[in-house]
C-alpha cells in the first residue's frame, strides 16, 4: 500500500505543517469513507496516487498565488480542492458539490486539518456567482456540458501577470473530439509524475476568454 511519502517524493519543499496534513489524510478518509461512501474501497490502497497525487497534478502546471480564490466544481470528497489547499494556504478555495453528504466530509476534513483556506458549499455550480481566479475540477462531466456551469464566473483582473484567469480541468483518455475547437493548452501528468496510472492522465488549460465565448 502506498503511503504519504509518495507526496513527500514529488513536493519536497513541504514544510512541517503540510507534511503532517497530508500524512493526515489517509486516516481521516478511512474513519469518513466507513461512513459515507465518498471514495472507491479499492480505492484506499492507493488513495495517495490516485486521489492526492492526482490532484496535486494541476499544481505541476500552475502554482496558484496568494489572494487567489479558485472555485473547485464537483469536488466529491475533496478533490483537488483538498490537497490543493494544503499546498497552497495563502490561496482560497471554495469547494462546492450538488451532493450533501460529500460536502459534510469536506467540511470535517478541512476542519480536522486546521485549512482556513477552505468554504465548502451544497449547491450547483451554476448557484455560486464568484468571481474567481480560477476554477478547477476533476473529470466531473464531459468539457463541452461543464463549460455552461462556469460561463461568466471567472475573473477579468488578473492578479497573476504570466497566466490569464480560467479552468484547470483534470481529464484523462483522447481529448480531441471533446475539446472540439475550443483552444485549450493540454499538459500531460506523465511528464511530472512517475506510474503507469498518470500515462494517461492530463490537465486542461482553458482561458477566461475561451470559456466566456463558448457556444454550447
Amino acid at each position: 500500500m502506498q503511503t504519504v511519502e509518495l507526496i513527500y517524493g514529488h513536493f519536497p519543499g513541504l514544510s512541517q505543517k503540510q507534511q503532517d496534513q497530508f500524512a493526515a489524510l489517509f486516516d481521516l478518509y478511512t474513519e469518513w469513507n466507513a461512513k459515507i461512501n465518498v471514495i472507491s474501497r479499492k480505492d484506499m490502497d492507493s488513495f495517495y496516487e490516485k486521489h492526492v497525487l492526482h490532484s496535486l497534478g494541476i499544481a505541476k502546471i500552475y502554482s496558484f498565488k496568494p489572494g487567489q480564490k479558485v472555485l473547485d466544481v464537483g469536488t466529491g470528497g475533496g478533490f483537488p480542492g483538498i490537497p490543493l489547499a494544503i499546498l497552497f494556504p495563502e490561496t482560497q478555495f471554495h469547494l462546492v458539490d450538488s451532493i450533501g453528504k460529500k460536502i459534510k466530509v469536506v467540511e470535517a476534513v478541512a476542519e480536522a486539518l486546521g485549512l482556513e483556506n477552505i468554504k465548502a458549499s451544497h449547491g450547483r455550480a451554476e448557484q455560486f456567482k464568484g468571481p474567481y481566479d480560477f476554477v478547477v475540477s476533476r473529470a466531473v462531466t464531459h468539457m463541452q456540458r461543464f463549460l455552461p456551469w462556469i460561463k461568466g464566473k471567472i475573473a477579468s483582473k488578473n492578479l497573476d501577470p504570466d497566466r490569464v484567469n480560467g479552468l484547470l480541468y483534470l481529464k484523462g483518455g483522447d481529448l480531441a473530439e471533446e475539446l472540439g475547437p475550443l483552444k485549450a493548452r493540454i499538459s500531460a501528468l506523465s511528464r511530472h509524475l512517475d506510474g503507469e496510472f498518470f500515462e494517461t492522465k492530463k490537465v486542461v488549460y482553458l482561458p477566461k476568454s475561451e470559456i466566456n465565448n463558448f457556444r454550447g
